[in-house]
Protein backbone atom coordinates (compact mmCIF):
# COMPACT_ATOMS: atom_id res chain seq x y z
CA UNK A 1 0.00 0.00 0.00
CA UNK A 2 1.34 3.56 -1.04
CA UNK A 3 2.08 6.34 1.71
CA UNK A 4 0.13 9.03 2.22
CA UNK A 5 2.78 10.25 4.41
CA UNK A 6 5.19 10.87 1.30
CA UNK A 7 5.57 14.15 -0.90
CA UNK A 8 5.14 12.35 -3.78
CA UNK A 9 2.06 10.25 -3.05
CA UNK A 10 0.30 13.00 -1.44
CA UNK A 11 1.31 14.54 -5.07
CA UNK A 12 0.24 11.92 -6.88
CA UNK A 13 -3.30 11.47 -4.73
CA UNK A 14 -3.87 15.41 -5.49
CA UNK A 15 -2.92 15.35 -9.23
CA UNK A 16 -6.26 12.00 -9.18
CA UNK A 17 -8.42 15.09 -7.77
CA UNK A 18 -7.50 17.80 -9.66
CA UNK A 19 -8.22 15.60 -12.61
CA UNK A 20 -11.56 14.90 -11.81
CA UNK A 21 -14.29 17.33 -12.68
CA UNK A 22 -17.83 18.46 -11.46
CA UNK A 23 -19.38 16.34 -13.87
CA UNK A 24 -17.49 13.40 -13.60
CA UNK A 25 -19.48 9.92 -13.01
CA UNK A 26 -19.20 7.35 -11.09
CA UNK A 27 -18.16 3.88 -12.50
CA UNK A 28 -20.14 2.45 -9.72
CA UNK A 29 -22.48 3.73 -6.56
CA UNK A 30 -24.46 6.38 -6.46
CA UNK A 31 -22.71 9.18 -5.00
CA UNK A 32 -22.12 12.18 -6.87
CA UNK A 33 -18.51 13.59 -7.37
CA UNK A 34 -18.82 16.35 -5.11
CA UNK A 35 -20.86 13.90 -2.25
CA UNK A 36 -17.77 11.55 -3.39
CA UNK A 37 -15.24 14.76 -1.86
CA UNK A 38 -17.39 15.45 0.79
CA UNK A 39 -17.34 11.94 2.17
CA UNK A 40 -13.58 11.07 2.17
CA UNK A 41 -13.50 14.37 3.64
CA UNK A 42 -15.06 13.02 6.69
CA UNK A 43 -12.26 10.66 7.52
CA UNK A 44 -9.62 13.56 8.31
CA UNK A 45 -12.77 15.91 9.68
CA UNK A 46 -12.73 12.85 12.44
CA UNK A 47 -9.27 13.61 12.93
CA UNK A 48 -8.71 17.17 12.62
CA UNK A 49 -12.27 18.53 14.56
CA UNK A 50 -14.97 17.94 16.40
CA UNK A 51 -17.64 17.65 14.13
CA UNK A 52 -18.49 13.99 14.67
CA UNK A 53 -19.41 12.57 18.22
CA UNK A 54 -17.12 9.82 18.85
CA UNK A 55 -18.62 6.20 19.55
CA UNK A 56 -19.55 4.81 22.96
CA UNK A 57 -17.14 2.46 24.33
CA UNK A 58 -19.21 -0.61 22.96
CA UNK A 59 -19.25 0.52 19.85
CA UNK A 60 -15.69 1.37 19.75
CA UNK A 61 -14.99 -2.07 20.88
CA UNK A 62 -17.41 -3.82 18.33
CA UNK A 63 -15.29 -1.64 15.05
CA UNK A 64 -12.37 -2.63 16.59
CA UNK A 65 -13.36 -6.37 16.44
CA UNK A 66 -15.25 -6.43 13.24
CA UNK A 67 -13.84 -3.47 11.29
CA UNK A 68 -10.46 -1.82 12.05
CA UNK A 69 -8.59 -4.74 9.89
CA UNK A 70 -11.02 -4.16 6.79
CA UNK A 71 -10.03 -0.21 6.45
CA UNK A 72 -5.99 -0.77 7.95
CA UNK A 73 -5.15 -3.97 5.68
CA UNK A 74 -4.05 -3.96 2.29
CA UNK A 75 -7.09 -5.69 0.94
CA UNK A 76 -8.75 -3.17 -1.17
CA UNK A 77 -12.39 -1.91 -0.75
CA UNK A 78 -15.05 -4.00 -2.56
CA UNK A 79 -17.31 -1.86 -4.66
CA UNK A 80 -20.43 -0.78 -3.65
CA UNK A 81 -19.59 -1.91 -0.23
CA UNK A 82 -21.77 -0.01 3.35
CA UNK A 83 -20.50 2.74 4.69
CA UNK A 84 -21.15 3.96 8.19
CA UNK A 85 -23.77 6.70 8.82
CA UNK A 86 -21.20 9.37 9.82
CA UNK A 87 -20.24 8.89 6.04
CA UNK A 88 -23.45 9.00 4.20
CA UNK A 89 -23.26 12.21 2.27
CA UNK A 90 -27.08 12.55 1.21
CA UNK A 91 -27.27 16.56 0.78
CA UNK A 92 -25.28 18.20 -2.79
CA UNK A 93 -22.09 19.40 -1.89
CA UNK A 94 -20.24 22.24 -3.79
CA UNK A 95 -17.92 20.30 -5.66
CA UNK A 96 -15.22 23.50 -5.46
CA UNK A 97 -15.06 23.55 -2.16
CA UNK A 98 -15.23 19.88 -1.40
CA UNK A 99 -12.48 19.28 -3.42
CA UNK A 100 -10.18 22.33 -1.77
CA UNK A 101 -11.24 20.97 1.59
CA UNK A 102 -10.10 17.34 0.74
CA UNK A 103 -6.90 18.64 -0.90
CA UNK A 104 -5.82 20.54 1.71
CA UNK A 105 -6.59 17.58 4.80
CA UNK A 106 -4.21 15.60 2.41
CA UNK A 107 -1.85 18.24 2.59
CA UNK A 108 -2.56 18.77 6.42
CA UNK A 109 -1.74 15.06 6.93
CA UNK A 110 1.41 14.80 5.29
CA UNK A 111 2.72 17.92 6.18
CA UNK A 112 2.35 16.40 10.20
CA UNK A 113 3.92 13.28 8.57
CA UNK A 114 4.04 9.24 10.21
CA UNK A 115 5.65 10.94 13.91
CA UNK A 116 2.25 12.75 14.60
CA UNK A 117 0.38 9.29 13.85
CA UNK A 118 2.30 6.83 15.20
CA UNK A 119 0.02 5.74 18.46
CA UNK A 120 -2.32 8.25 17.59
CA UNK A 121 -5.72 7.04 18.81
CA UNK A 122 -8.46 6.89 15.91
CA UNK A 123 -11.81 8.25 16.35
CA UNK A 124 -13.22 4.66 16.15
CA UNK A 125 -10.66 2.01 16.30
CA UNK A 126 -8.12 3.21 19.42
CA UNK A 127 -4.52 3.63 18.85
CA UNK A 128 -3.05 2.94 15.47
CA UNK A 129 0.36 2.75 13.73
CA UNK A 130 1.43 5.34 11.56
CA UNK A 131 1.62 2.51 8.71
CA UNK A 132 -2.01 1.94 9.81
CA UNK A 133 -2.93 5.19 9.39
CA UNK A 134 -1.44 6.05 6.09
CA UNK A 135 -3.20 2.84 4.72
CA UNK A 136 -6.34 3.59 5.93
CA UNK A 137 -6.20 6.97 4.49
CA UNK A 138 -4.70 6.01 1.17
CA UNK A 139 -6.60 2.95 0.79
CA UNK A 140 -10.36 4.85 1.04
CA UNK A 141 -9.08 7.59 -1.14
CA UNK A 142 -7.69 5.35 -3.98
CA UNK A 143 -11.08 3.47 -3.91
CA UNK A 144 -13.20 6.58 -3.90
CA UNK A 145 -10.93 8.22 -7.31
CA UNK A 146 -10.82 4.86 -8.95
CA UNK A 147 -14.57 4.69 -8.39
CA UNK A 148 -14.85 7.95 -10.32
CA UNK A 149 -12.13 7.15 -13.10
CA UNK A 150 -8.90 9.07 -11.73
Amino acid sequence: MKNIFTKEITAEVISRIENLTSQKQPIWGKMSVSQMLAHCCVTYEMVYTDKHPRPNAFTRFMMKALIKNIVTSDKPYVKNGRTARQFLIVDEKDFVSEKKRLINFITQTQELGEKEFEGKASHSFGKLTAKEWSTMFYKHLDHHLRQFGV
